[in-house]
């Protein structure tokens, strides 16, 4: 390797690397730190629900737990953008890996003397604020490490990989969780977390831009406000948020809704439910690595739309599947689906924004979207024990479908930006 690949990129002259993304040892640094810290979270995906699961049999509580998790994080929304743009991020996101590790750590040790469901409600939500400051950095990040012209194959890579992640994270906590107990797969996911932390150690960021604004630094509350000013005055960002929150509100729950489907409606144990999740993890993969492609050929409006219709059909068939492989196929084509929209949105609000707003701009909306969400998950959780399945998912995808058609009377649909 030459002396200029040694050298640190520092400063603002250093532009991104116009190398290939594989031979860019820094994003490669951060591809491996992103992925185990995903893999992390996967194995909490299944173990946190599993726990719940196995100590009180109702997916009401389970549905709880996501809601107040998800609250969390969206309270922690608020404020990530903020300090995302206030500190250095290299050192946020190495401070995020510790603190969960930390925090999912103790589940563990706990566990050992007996089940203490309150200590979930406490390290959840912990857990799931200091996710979202991780997110907002990551998100910060990639557009430093890549370029705007690299960002959809960048954004597509790491989804691919952390959908990799997904799949072996449900699928080893499902093993580890038939085996040993889920509190044993949470204590996995603590050490990811610390492995992640050791990778990001490595990884050189060049400096950012520096905020343009003349003037004392406003307060938290007015870098909130700046970023939801953004979002309202780009057409697309501002359909996109709103739909994105309905969005939400229907499918934050549905992690919870396969596991007490497979559970408790077909009677199948926790390897099941973790080979479930592996399976429609996969479907992730092959969205992230087919959605640059989609998007160039399409255009942004036509795939995000097609993908959240698919995502729609694909929740109503999931509270009728009572075979294990048509709900794996399910779930497979839901996340699927959902990464392509997924990483078409956050790769168009990292392209439109300016540097110095990013932090602020995501920030503003993730706490737009995800808002309603946690109310949401506890209502479709709780429908769903009270009603069944069936009906409450073909209620919610065809929600979901009906968010898909709404979007073709908005700019989305002529939005042709690739």
């Amino acid at each position: 390797m030459t002396q200029e690949a040694h050298r640190p990129r520092t400063g603002r002259d250093a532009g991104p690397d116009p190398r290939p993304l594989w031979r860019q040892r820094d994003f490669g640094v951060f591809w491996t730190a992103q992925t185990l810290s995903v893999l992390g979270d996967s194995f909490a995906l299944v173990a946190l629900p599993l726990l719940v699961l196995e100590a009180t049999g109702s997916i009401a509580r389970m549905g709880l737990l996501t809601a107040v998790g998800g609250a969390a994080a969206v309270v922690a929304a608020v404020f990530a953008g903020a300090v995302v743009d206030r500190v250095d991020r290299r050192r946020l996101l190495i401070g995020c890996d510790l603190v969960r590790m930390v925090l999912y750590g103790v589940i563990p040790v706990v566990w050992l003397l007996g089940p203490q469901i309150w200590l979930l409600y406490v390290v959840l939500p912990l857990c799931e604020a200091v996710g979202m400051l991780f997110a907002v950095g990551y998100v910060t990040v990639v557009r430093g490490l890549v370029g705007t012209e690299q960002l959809t194959e960048a954004n597509g890579r790491l989804n691919a990989t952390a959908a990799a992640a997904g799949v072996l994270g449900p699928l080893g906590a499902g093993v580890v969780a038939a085996w040993s107990g889920p509190a044993a797969a949470v204590g996995v996911d603590a050490a990811s977390f610390g492995v992640s932390a050791a990778c990001m150690v490595l990884v050189r960021l060049r400096s950012r831009a520096a905020d343009d604004t003349p003037g004392k630094r406003p307060g938290l509350w007015q870098d909130l406000r700046t970023g939801v000013s953004f979002l309202y005055g780009h057409p697309v960002l501002r359909a996109l948020t709103v739909l994105l929150c309905a969005f939400s509100f229907l499918t934050l729950g549905l992690n919870d809704l396969v596991i007490y489907h497979l559970k408790h409606d077909l009677g199948h144990d926790d390897g099941t439910v973790g080979t479930v999740m592996a399976a429609g993890a996969v479907g992730t993969i092959a969205g992230a690595l087919l959605v640059a492609r989609v998007r160039r050929r399409l255009g942004f409006g036509r795939t995000w739309t097609g993908s959240v219709a698919v995502c729609g059909l694909a929740f109503a068939g999931l509270g009728w599947a009572r075979d294990v492989p048509v709900v794996a196929a399910l779930s497979a084509a839901f996340l699927a689906c959902v990464g392509m929209a997924g990483t078409c949105s956050m790769s168009l609000r990292q392209e439109v924004t300016p540097e110095p707003l990013l932090g602020r701009v995501t920030s503003a909306y993730w706490t737009l979207q995800y808002s309603a969400a946690p109310i949401g998950a506890a209502v479709l959780t709780w429908a769903a024990e009270r009603h069944g399945t069936t009906p409450v998912a073909l209620v919610a995808g065809a929600a979901c479908v009906l968010i898909a058609v709404a979007a073709l009377f908005t700019p989305i649909r002529r939005s042709g930006r690739t």
